[in-house]
C-alpha cells in the first residue's frame, strides 16, 4: 500500500487557490479528507515557508484571520503578500472574507 505524502497534497491545493483569493485550513482539509483535519494543514503550511513555489499567505483561518503571519518572516509580510493580490486587511483579517473566499471542495469538485 501506497503511503500518501499529505503536505504534498495540500501543497498542491494551495498551489490553486487564485491571486487574489484566500481560502482555509479547515476547507483545505475537507476536500483531501485529512483525518487530522484543519491541524494537520496547519502543520503542512507551517512547513513550507521557504517553498516559494507555495503561495501560503492564501491560507487563513475559518474567520479569515491572518493566524499563520508569524511563520513569514515579519509581522506584516502575510498581510502585503496579500494586499499585492488585491485582498484587504484589517486587524490581521481578511476584509469581505465572503466575497474573496474560494471553496476547494466547490471549484475543485470532480
Amino acid at each position: 500500500m501506497e503511503q500518501r505524502d499529505y503536505f504534498e497534497e495540500v501543497y498542491e491545493v494551495v498551489r490553486l487557490v487564485p491571486k487574489g483569493r484566500v481560502t482555509t485550513y479547515g476547507s483545505i482539509a475537507r476536500y483531501l479528507s485529512l483525518r487530522a483535519g484543519a491541524r494537520m494543514v496547519g502543520w503542512a503550511m507551517n512547513g513550507c515557508h521557504n517553498r516559494p513555489d507555495v503561495p501560503a499567505h492564501r491560507v487563513v483561518n475559518s474567520v479569515g484571520v491572518l493566524s499563520g503571519k508569524h511563520f513569514f518572516g515579519g509581522p506584516t509580510i502575510m498581510e502585503q503578500l496579500l494586499e499585492d493580490e488585491g485582498v484587504r486587511v484589517k486587524n490581521d483579517k481578511v476584509v469581505d472574507f465572503k466575497t474573496v473566499y474560494w471553496d476547494p471542495t466547490v471549484e475543485l469538485a470532480l
